[in-house]
């Protein structure tokens, strides 16, 4: 027999599940995504951006999050993270919020192209999102999976994010 806490928590997976089910229902099945569909998908998100383009460089770098509160303290997110180029595939975050205090988790998966076979490798790390929400800004950390140390955010509350700016 399941405890409270036991059925809570299935609860809450099913919820997180359904709503990555339902994020992954509209971006549509078939991978190649593109700026119009990050700008779709996260229309109606909380922005947090702290994205940047360097001009001298061509680079945009930095950090953006969309969050979309889901059902109840359950919120389903994607996480930007720019390294010169923008990430046309926000990392898929799933995760609980209490009050501002929010924590989330997901998985990056990397399709990298190993030299000189052209062969594809696919990486998964793991990311973990803490923070605290607030309505003009994000403070928190992100921790990703074989790094010592997590990164430290402060993030802005913006209109959208960075690839829809034009």
């Amino acid at each position: 027999m399941l405890t409270s806490a036991e059925m809570s928590f299935r609860h809450t997976v099913r919820v997180m599940v359904a709503g990555l089910m339902g994020l992954v229902a509209s971006v549509g099945l078939g991978g190649n995504m593109n700026a119009t569909d990050e700008c779709v998908l996260t229309r109606h998100s909380q922005v947090y951006s702290d994205a940047k383009f360097i001009e001298e460089a061509g680079d945009v770098v930095g950090f953006e999050l969309a969050l979309q509160p889901s059902n109840g303290h359950s919120i389903v997110g994607l996480l930007y993270d720019y390294e010169g180029v923008p990430n046309l595939d926000g990392i898929s975050l799933s995760g609980l919020i209490s009050g501002r205090k929010l924590t989330m988790h997901g998985s990056w998966v990397h399709h990298l192209v190993q030299e000189p076979s052209k062969k594809e490798i696919v990486e998964t790390q793991l990311v973990r999102l803490d923070g605290t929400v607030y309505s003009s800004r994000f403070l928190g950390t992100v921790t990703f999976e074989g790094l010592d140390a997590p990164v430290n955010l402060r993030l802005k509350r913006v209109r959208h994010i960075w690839l829809c700016k034009r």
